[in-house]
């Protein structure tokens, strides 16, 4: 077991709250997926976005009965294992890692399709292995260097970013004198048949939110803040995709081009409104925002692969922190590394940075379904063990596992286009080898789950025997 230790006590409840809504970026749905979901859901669109938000509330509801109460680096994979048992919950650590994986791809490979629409603009091209390169080393380097450093960062670029798309849509609406747009309200127009595919978009836009529980043995006062952070990173989403979606289907109405075939919406709502003026600050604020979303995704799955490490499942070197720094350097350097590597790899093999995105996004949605779910179940086990499960913990049990079903089913059936079709086939060989490899750890270590057991059993009742006006930050 490593003894190894992260900084203690220096991430409050905004930095938190940054690192979760920065692994969402509400800038990358803004940008990119809002004209996805138009597809499915045309002038409802902003429905599913509210539907989504509703039914991850009750995950959320679920993992803050064990964010509530004790907490350490890598919070879901020990939550699942408190709740499952250690065998399952290193199966939710694998799936995150391959989430997190993903996800820091898709930021990776946004940041550089919104860094040379940028350059286009003074008419520079820079190869995008080079882009992918920057901002890499940049993301590994803040990870690296100070877990605070990233926070502070993270929360000052999705910031400006979000605020320069709500200045865009205040003109938007200024300029259709505040009027409610009722097309989007008329019930007769409600796409019953596809408003499950679009919860699913909603819901694949919306996950991150539990990333603050990742930070447990960093933050101040963790019993209040996560469970603030993971809570609030999803109404702050949710409400502004709500929000942003109404006013992008409001404001390209009667345009040349329809809202689901128009690749840049903020650009072109940016001519609609005759401030064109703001398309490259629009264009910047994306970029900076992906390049927050690849250093969250690092840091966050960086701590799972640490918090693993320390138990024996991945090589003690991943388990190590940084003697100055005090940060897990070698987890965020493998995250660094693959998050590099995949997206160049497949350049190089002739696909498009915008497939590379889609591609990245899609396949991460299929980690982020099996953690969500495996600690929802382990939510009234946990409360069951401590002799504090009462029937709204199963209702609330019930109706996430219920509500996660739309986007498991969804992603799959109707069975979509190659190469997507292929990708849950290639999760499951993931999880395959995740799995053996798990089972075999524990073969050849008959005494490790014991060992695991009691460590979480002893952060636990270090939470436990502290007095609640600590624990609460009171």
């Amino acid at each position: 077991m490593s003894q190894s230790r992260l900084k203690s006590n220096c991430l409050n409840f905004y930095e938190l709250l940054a690192q979760a809504v920065a692994l969402i970026s509400p800038t990358m749905t803004a940008a990119l997926i809002i004209p996805v979901m138009y597809s499915n859901t045309g002038d409802w669109s902003w429905l599913s976005y509210a539907l989504g938000t509703v039914m991850l509330l009750f995950v959320a509801y679920n993992l803050n009965q064990f964010a509530r109460r004790s907490t350490t680096s890598g919070s879901m994979y020990a939550y699942t294992c408190r709740g499952l048992g250690v065998t399952a919950g290193a199966v939710s650590g694998w799936a995150l890692i391959w989430a997190y994986l993903g996800i820091s791809m898709a930021g990776v490979t946004g940041f550089s399709i919104f860094a040379d629409t940028l350059l286009g603009m003074i008419s520079v091209h820079v190869p995008f292995i080079l882009l992918f390169g920057l901002c890499v080393f940049v993301g590994w380097y803040c990870a690296w260097k100070n877990v605070q450093l990233s926070a502070m960062l993270m929360l000052i670029l999705e910031g400006i970013s979000m605020s320069f798309i709500l200045v865009l849509c205040i003109i938007v609406l200024f300029q259709h004198d505040f009027a409610l747009d009722r097309a989007q309200f008329t019930v007769a127009t409600l796409p019953w048949s596809s408003i499950g595919l679009g919860v699913v978009v909603a819901i694949f836009s919306l996950v991150g939110f539990e990333c603050a529980t990742a930070f447990g043995d960093e933050a101040k006062r963790p019993l209040k803040t996560i469970p603030r952070a993971v809570s609030l990173s999803l109404v702050i989403a949710g409400a502004f995709f709500v929000f942003v979606t109404y006013v992008e289907v409001m404001g390209v109405r009667g345009y040349a081009t329809s809202l689901d075939k128009i690749d840049a919406p903020l650009n072109v709502l940016a001519t609609l409104a005759h401030v064109p003026a703001l398309q490259a600050i629009l264009s910047l604020g994306a970029m900076v925002s992906f390049f927050a979303l690849c250093l969250s995704c690092i840091n966050a799955g960086g701590r799972v692969i640490y918090a693993m490490g320390r138990h024996g499942l991945f090589h003690a070197a991943t388990a190590d922190s940084h003697q100055k720094n005090e940060t897990p350097h070698v987890a965020v350097t493998l995250m660094a590394l693959l998050a590099f590597g995949v997206p160049a790899g497949a350049i190089i093999g002739g696909v498009a940075p915008l497939d590379c995105f889609n591609y990245v996004g899609t396949c991460a949605a299929f980690g982020f379904i099996v953690a969500y779910g495996l600690v929802t179940v382990a939510a009234p086990a946990y409360l069951k063990g401590l002799g504090e499960m009462t029937g709204r913990d199963v209702a609330a049990c019930a109706a996430a596992l219920v509500l996660l079903a739309v986007p498991a089913v969804g992603s799959v059936y109707p069975v979509p286009d190659p190469p997507v079709n292929y990708f849950p086939y290639l999760f499951l060989v993931y999880m395959a080898v995740g799995v053996g490899w798990i089972f075999a750890f524990y073969r050849r270590r008959p005494t490790a789950v014991a060992v695991v057991q009691a460590d979480l059993d002893r952060i636990h009742s270090s939470y436990r025997d502290t007095p609640a006006v600590t624990m609460a930050g009171s």
